[in-house]
């Protein structure tokens, strides 16, 4: 479990910075189905994609960790979720957006439970081996 972790941990700081990247370079662009949404739009989404990077510098932050912070981990994955229920909210207002769209919604609602389930693995790890330890030293 503390392996499986660290992969989602990283795996989530890398995806976050190249799509915080992505939407900085390209803009309007980077968004499927969005078309020519505009100059006001397109510099939102620019500013939001820094936004992302910083957020997946975060989980590469948590990811560097020994062990891996479960709270930071909750955090993090506790904004993700967010993200996927503002997808929901758009969805309720807004109707269907864009199928890429959709399947990121499915990302964002389903991988948070994951990681919350996840979060302590590490710590949990550590202080099964601090435990052993202090038995094995007590017992020589």
């Amino acid at each position: 479990m503390a392996r499986a972790l660290r992969v989602l941990t990283q795996l989530m700081g890398w995806a976050c910075v190249a799509i915080g990247l992505f939407h900085v370079a390209l803009g309007n662009a980077a968004i499927p189905g969005a078309g020519s949404a505009g100059t006001t739009i397109d510099s939102w989404g620019r500013f939001m994609g820094a936004g992302f990077v910083g957020y997946g510098l975060a989980w590469l932050w948590a990811a560097q960790q020994r062990p891996i912070p479960a709270r930071a981990v909750r955090w993090l994955a506790a904004v993700f979720l967010l993200g996927g229920v503002g997808r929901l909210l758009s969805l309720a207002v807004h109707g269907w957006p864009h199928s890429f769209q959709v399947a990121l919604a499915v990302i964002e609602l389903a991988l948070p439970p994951v990681c919350f389930w996840l979060a302590d693995a590490e710590e949990r790890a550590v202080r099964s081996d601090v435990g052993a330890a202090q038995t094995a030293a007590v017992g020589e």
